[in-house]
Formats: structure tokens, C-alpha cells, sequence
């Protein structure tokens, strides 16, 4: 059987109504119709179970008959900021990944190196790529994404968090055990230039630690999903 179809509204009450794209999207879409069951989620960490009452013209009316706490969030607060790219499905792809490897907030930077630029409209997409990306890995939230129009803002934008790591292409080695990493974690990755050694020497005086993924070069999204993905199994996300 599959996985009730889910759907992001912004309040979620015993009587609801769906409009917009989600409306759009689960009428001519998927094809649901009065007494279908779905999913709907509020950002919250909580999903409510819910009947289709009836299907008009531009919205549709659901009955919650069920609330409960999503068993797939991270208990793990890791915090992914990475350099806009060039090409918008890197951008995508890197969300969308992080979303599903259980990141709880992202964010978005331009940088020394930065050939790219962010505006309204790119956001907007990025905001919807993660929310697509948690309805199809089940999760019950979708972190919101953040651009920061310097490396500064987006560093500072890190202060609580316990470990801080800098991904930097020419550190000869990490400054941070990787492997045996504990608490919250703030991940900062390049775009495709990378960093300047003024941007590193900055994000060492923020208190991140430089850390090496290699003697290989990786693509700035390579990098973004591999130490993701190594960090979340050292905080046992992944196990």
C-alpha cells in the first residue's frame, strides 16, 4: 500500500480547506476525491490524518480525524549553509538532498568567488524543491530557506550552534574529528570558486573549524552531500 499523499498548509484546524498549488496539484494531479485520505502538514513536526469532504472549483474541504508527531524528523539539529551556484539544479539538487538527509535549516550565500545571484523568484523555487523533497521522504517539516547576501551574515547566522564546520578546499587538515562529532552542527560549503584565505581566516575568528574532504577536488554540490551525509552518521542519523 502506498504512502498517503501529504500536502503543506499554513493552519490546520478540525475543519480545513486545501487551495493554491497544493489544491491544484491534489485535484488534477492526483486525482482525489471526496473520502480520500491524505496527509497535512503545518511545519509543526506533527501530521494530521484527514478525509477529503468534498472537491469545488478552487478548493477542497477536509475533516482532520487524526494528530500525531512525526516519527521522521532528525533528533540532530544540523544546519547546512552553502554558496549559491550557477547552474539552478545544482541548487536543487543540494536541497533536496540535505532535506532528505535530515538538515533542519539551510541556507543560501553569495561569497568572494560567487559568479551567481540569488532573486525572489529563485528562492520561491528553493522553498518549494524542500518542500517536495520532505513530502516524498516522509518527513513532517520542510526547512525554510535563507540567503544571505554575504559570508559574514551567513556565518553569523550560526552563533549557538556547538560545532562549525568550514568545508575549504586547500586546509591540509580538519581541525575537527568528523567522525566523532556530537551536538548541533553548522556545515558551510563554497560555490564553485570556493573560498579566499580571507574568508577562511574570517570564519575562524566566527569559530568555525576548517576541515579537509580529501586530497581529491570535489563539485561544490559533491561536497555538500558528502559531508552531510557524514556528519548525520556520525550524529546517528543514518544508522
Amino acid at each position: 500500500m502506498s504512502a498517503l499523499k501529504r500536502f503543506f498548509i499554513d493552519k490546520i484546524e478540525q475543519e480545513t480547506e486545501l487551495i493554491g498549488e497544493e489544491f491544484e496539484h491534489a485535484k488534477n494531479v492526483l486525482r482525489l476525491s471526496a473520502g480520500d485520505e491524505v496527509i497535512l502538514l503545518d511545519n509543526s513536526g506533527k501530521e494530521y490524518t484527514a478525509i477529503i469532504a468534498s472537491v469545488e472549483k478552487k478548493r477542497m474541504l477536509l475533516n482532520v480525524v487524526r494528530e500525531e508527531v512525526g516519527q521522521r524528523e532528525p533528533f540532530s539539529d544540523v544546519y547546512l549553509l552553502f554558496g549559491y551556484l550557477k547552474n539552478a539544479d545544482k541548487n536543487e539538487f543540494v536541497v533536496q538532498k540535505a532535506v532528505e538527509l535530515g538538515v533542519k535549516r539551510i541556507g543560501v550565500f553569495s561569497s568572494a568567488f560567487s559568479s551567481a545571484y540569488m532573486n525572489a523568484n529563485k528562492l520561491e523555487r528553493l522553498n518549494k524543491v524542500a518542500k517536495e523533497a520532505a513530502k516524498q521522504c516522509l518527513r513532517a517539516t520542510a526547512p525554510e530557506i535563507v540567503y544571505y547576501d554575504d559570508l559574514e551574515k551567513a556565518l553569523g547566522s550560526a552563533e549557538g550552534y556547538e560545532n562549525k564546520l568550514f568545508a575549504c578546499e586547500f586546509a591540509t587538515e580538519s581541525k575537527c574529528d568528523v567522525a566523532n562529532i556530537q551536538g548541533s552542527v553548522a556545515i558551510v560549503i563554497g560555490s564553485e570558486g570556493g573560498f579566499s584565505r580571507e574568508e577562511e581566516t574570517l570564519a575562524d575568528g566566527l569559530g568555525f573549524s576548517s576541515v579537509t574532504l580529501g586530497k581529491r577536488i570535489l563539485r561544490a554540490e559533491t561536497a555538500a552531500v558528502a559531508l552531510t551525509s557524514v556528519v548525520m552518521f556520525s550524529l546517528g542519523e543514518l544508522r
